[in-house]
């Protein structure tokens, strides 16, 4: 059976297929599909006329090289895998982190001319290290995340799920099962919940639990707890400071604070959104956002299921721009802020504004609607040319200073670009 196509994915990495000289790096939380990925890469080149012969495949989760720990043990594995073949080896190694020091057998694989080499991590310290310092300009880095809401509902077709006609609702069902690929093959939420609590029990298992730089967990958890609860909200590492010392009677400094955030940076759980100054362009540091890479981080480790729309919407948007390929900023205009600002591959940029709606009975006596007036003023403000939007679950549509209103629910769904 043909495999659930990521082409968002594929499409950033066809170009480097048959570049014996480039890594191919595919990092992403547990369980996002990079392993399918790998595999749809490897019937792409079948396709292509490429020898099944010519393609090597070491799953470092799976047997029989889940045992694998050592260099040496993955060079020999792989010089046994390649003896006697011909032409271009295709060589994939998945979750490479297993193996300690895997970084001098990889570069001298690629040193040879003859392998093209895709890696994936379900963290990011394979890039933290050696392998940067010596492939300076050879890899390229895909930051693969779970299903964005379109690819959820491309995947319920390719699974042939029956999707909701109400495409609101189907949305609303996005919301609360988040992206991992593999809940989708389940029907009712209990055991998606089951199975997604088990995906997270493992991140939290092999990848904190044993993390050598997470020395004192509960701190950790602390923090962990904070950010995930406060996604998509300004977070002040001062004020994070202050909370844990009053919670915890301890004195929490700032530098163990960001050192565990970005923790949770390299483990995929959190991406960090960054501020700028639309005026100067520059960052402004200490008032960053952090959105979760899947949802399910955050209702998953809370008992309250209401849905608060205003983070909840933020982070799906932000989600997408980024499987997008995007570069994703909040931006600050005097007192006003965008949700975000984006710059695509040409260096263009756009301006999005996300809300739930504009469409309340909230009116001043003026008669202006004063939450329409909060979300297009700040795009109002901006002088320059570039597009701006609106989004909202709004299906009525507002025309106004030719900023581009368009319901968040059937952007995403159609795959629109900015």
């Amino acid at each position: 059976m043909k495999k659930f196509s990521r082409e968002k994915y594929l499409s950033k990495l066809r170009p480097f297929y048959q570049d014996t000289g480039m890594l191919k790096i595919i990092t992403g939380v547990r369980r996002c599909g990079k392993s399918c990925l790998l595999e749809t890469i490897a019937d792409e080149l079948l396709a292509k006329g490429v020898s099944q012969d010519q393609i090597i495949f070491i799953h470092l989760d799976k047997r029989p090289f889940k045992s694998m720990k050592t260099a040496s043990d993955l060079e020999l594995a792989i010089d046994k895998l390649c003896n006697n073949k011909e032409g271009t080896k295709y060589l994939f190694l998945d979750e490479i982190q297993n193996i300690v020091g895997f970084e001098e057998v990889v570069n001298a694989f690629r040193e040879e001319g003859d392998h093209s080499i895709f890696l994936t991590g379900s963290n990011s310290y394979l890039l933290s290290g050696e392998l940067v310092t010596k492939l300076t300009g050879r890899y390229i880095e895909i930051k693969m995340t779970t299903l964005t809401f379109d690819e959820y509902l491309d995947m319920k077709r390719y699974l042939k799920k029956e999707i909701n006609t109400n495409l609101d609702e189907e949305f609303a069902s996005y919301v609360v099962e988040g992206g991992f690929p593999k809940s989708l093959e389940y029907d009712d939420l209990s055991t998606k919940r089951t199975y997604v609590q088990s995906v997270i029990g493992e991140i939290f298992d092999k990848d904190i639990k044993h993390n050598r730089k997470i020395r004192k967990k509960r701190l950790f958890d602390e923090i962990m707890r904070y950010i995930i609860n406060n996604f998509g909200a300004t977070s002040s590492v001062g004020s994070l400071c202050d909370y844990l010392n009053a919670s915890k009677n301890e004195n929490v400094r700032k530098e163990t604070v960001y050192r565990y955030i970005e923790q949770l940076e390299k483990l995929r759980i959190v991406e960090k959104c960054t501020r700028i100054d639309q005026k100067s362009k520059k960052s402004l540091f200490g008032s960053e956002k952090y959105y979760l890479t899947d949802l399910s981080f955050y209702y998953l480790s809370n008992t309250d299921n209401r849905i608060n729309y205003g983070p909840v919407l933020e982070n799906i948007v932000y989600n997408y721009v980024r499987s997008m390929n995007y570069q994703v900023s909040i931006g600050k205009i005097g007192k006003l802020e965008i949700d975000f600002v984006l710059r695509d591959q040409k260096l263009d940029y756009s301006y999005v504004q996300v809300a739930r709606t504009i469409s309340n009975e909230n009116y001043n006596n003026e008669g202006h609607n004063l939450t329409e007036e909060r979300e297009y003023r700040p795009l109002e403000k901006i002088n320059d040319n570039y597009p701006k939007y609106l989004l909202t679950m709004d299906r009525l549509i507002q025309k106004r200073s030719g900023i581009i209103h368009a319901n968040l629910v059937e952007f995403i769904a159609n795959k629109k670009t900015f």
